[in-house]
């Protein structure tokens, strides 16, 4: 932010759309707050039987695996220290980073909040993928009934 002060993002990408499903914005990220999330977008599109995540602590916390034993879902945790056991969400988060995080001036973690969501936004709905025949990952999400994490 302006203030020098930092926040942390949760991202969260449809690997077979493309999607980006949320990004959470706040000073610290806990794994309750990743169970929020992911309860949102459990009520909005549903889930599959497995999520890909880092070693995180926000991703090795009791809630989060309580989370996914009471929803019957796999936790599949990338090898520390390897980036391309994932390389969907390295590319997304090196987009993110290069064309909002380092484009903006954040005023206030609101003003974060809000210019991150109209660059997902963007993301989602403007541009197109060459991975996805150059549909955009809503359009891609709507022709294929894709609607599963």
């Amino acid at each position: 932010m302006y203030n020098g002060k930092r926040f942390k993002a949760l991202t969260v990408l449809d690997t077979f759309s493309r999607e980006s499903l949320a990004i959470y914005v706040d000073k610290s990220i806990k794994g309750e707050q990743v169970c929020e999330e992911l309860e949102k977008i459990k009520a909005a599109r549903g889930l599959l039987n497995k999520i890909k995540v880092d070693n995180g602590p926000e991703f090795i916390s009791r809630a989060l695996d309580a989370w996914s034993y009471f929803n019957k879902v796999k936790l599949d945790y990338s090898r520390p220290g390897t980036p391309t056991d994932n390389p969907h969400i390295e590319s997304f988060n090196g987009s993110f980073r290069d064309e909002c995080l380092n484009m903006n001036w954040f005023m206030s973690l609101e003003d974060a909040r809000d210019k991150v969501e109209r660059w997902r936004r963007d993301y989602n709905e403007f541009r197109p993928h060459s991975a996805l025949t150059y549909l955009t990952p809503a359009e891609f999400t709507r022709k294929t009934g894709s609607e599963a994490v």
